[in-house]
């Protein structure tokens, strides 16, 4: 039998690799330090440190003062990026975890700036998410994360939500007119799940359990296909009775 060969080395790029040490030696430092000392503690000749020095300050990563280098601002623009992207992994780890639990598609959508907005949703080949044919923001009347979010609101912001976004018929079972829908948002019990049947999408059944996140409207919401409806309740309950450990997490998420 043959050997088995190594795993493929990856390519590393050096002068990557010295700018890094470079950048982490200037931060240990925060009254900022010499060319001559950055260079010994990054292990680095001193004419490539020099190199490397002048062209991180030229992209504002380092700023020389009095012949010390210190951390410029494109370093501190790094850090909201990174954090950004460790809420969206929080986020999604969590809405995986649900939809391996539960089994089913599993979406987080918030209120924001007017609008109805689906931020992440996390659903299976075997369990699909329901399809996007009709624009989530424009259709919020008809399908369950929409009517959760707009539950949350106060009478103003629902009226001028529906007055740029009027109710209309998406299919046949979704709500007829303005009135019906404002009717029913007002019968919702506060941190109740909003169920439709077929209001958006044919063949589907949704529900969805509204998030308290700090003063934002927010939501996360299942969905099934019409045959399986008798899972629906029992699968949102579930969600609902396991949403205290995620808090966090989505509260982080609004700012996604």
């Amino acid at each position: 039998m043959a050997k088995a060969t190594n795993a493929a080395v990856p390519t590393l790029i050096g002068s990557v690799q010295r700018a890094l040490r470079l950048l982490e030696a200037v931060a240990s430092h925060p009254d900022g330090a010499p060319a001559k000392q950055l260079a010994r503690e990054a292990g680095l000749p001193l004419p490539t440190a020099y190199h490397l020095l002048r062209t991180l300050t030229h992209e504002d990563y380092l700023r020389r003062e009095k012949g010390v280098f210190v951390l410029g601002d494109a370093v501190g623009r790094l850090a909201p990026a990174g954090a950004l992207q460790n809420r969206r992994t929080r986020l999604e780890d969590s809405l995986t975890h649900w939809r391996d639990t539960i089994g089913v598609p599993v979406y987080f959508a918030v209120y924001r700036e007017g609008e109805i907005e689906l931020v992440a949703v996390a659903d299976t080949p075997c369990a699909p998410a329901v399809s996007e044919w009709a624009d989530f923001r424009e259709t919020g009347h008809a399908h369950a994360i929409g009517q959760c979010l707009l539950s949350q609101l106060d009478e103003p912001a629902r009226r001028d939500h529906l007055d740029r976004h009027p109710v209309q018929a998406v299919t046949p079972y979704s709500v007829r007119d303005r009135r019906a829908l404002l009717e029913r948002l007002a019968s919702t019990g506060r941190m109740q799940p909003v169920v439709e049947r077929q209001e958006y999408a044919l063949g589907t059944v949704c529900a969805a359990i509204p998030i308290t996140a700090g003063s934002a409207a927010a939501t996360m919401a299942i969905s099934l296909p019409l045959h399986q409806e008798e899972r629906l309740l029992p699968a949102i309950e579930e969600l609902r009775s396991g949403i205290g450990g995620l808090l966090g997490s989505l509260t982080l998420s609004i700012s996604i």
